[in-house]
């Protein structure tokens, strides 16, 4: 007599088959980051830019002398670990980059996408974690930084950060 629940069993994995042998597809940074700061909209192009050019000149290269061209002085942070306001966030990049660098002619970090929408702009980056039970391996996954703009200067931002565990 055949057992339904054996077939049922055998039914689920052979279903299941074609996702355990598909192994993920790497997350991939854009080749051309100008293309992403297109836009047939001249204000949502106008949003990319700054926030762009914030990433690419404050953040990154650490010219934090420029942060009120960029960020609104009452600007709010989400991120659990950085305080609100531009002089909070101009003292947690200063400590990260205590010596400003060049600016680069584009963003370094592996840039995915950038999407604006309305007030809005998203910025996209390919994080590589460690594999946790492998930790020669790495695996990659995305990051992200949305920001809401107003008057032409950043007052919010958003990113995926969590609090550091207690060592």
């Amino acid at each position: 007599m055949k057992n339904p629940l054996f077939g049922h069993l055998l039914y689920a994995l052979a279903a299941l088959m074609p996702f355990a042998a598909a192994a993920q597809v790497p997350v991939q940074p854009a080749a051309d980051q100008e293309q992403l700061l297109a836009s047939p909209d001249p204000a949502l192009r106008a949003n990319k830019r700054l926030v762009y050019d914030f990433w690419r000149e404050v953040f990154e290269a650490g010219q934090v002398s420029q942060a009120d061209k960029y960020v609104a002085e009452s600007y709010i942070q989400h991120n659990p670990n950085v305080p609100t306001g531009r002089a909070a966030m101009v003292g947690f990049i200063s400590r990260r980059n205590p010596t400003p660098l060049p600016v680069e002619a584009r963003v370094k970090a592996p840039l995915v996408s950038i999407v604006a929408e309305r007030d809005m702009v998203i910025l996209g980056f390919v994080r590589e974690n460690p594999e946790p039970h492998d930790g020669a391996r790495k695996y990659t996954t995305t990051w992200f930084d949305m920001f809401r703009l107003e008057n032409g200067k950043i007052v919010e931002h958003w990113d995926g950060a969590v609090k550091p565990p207690k060592p």
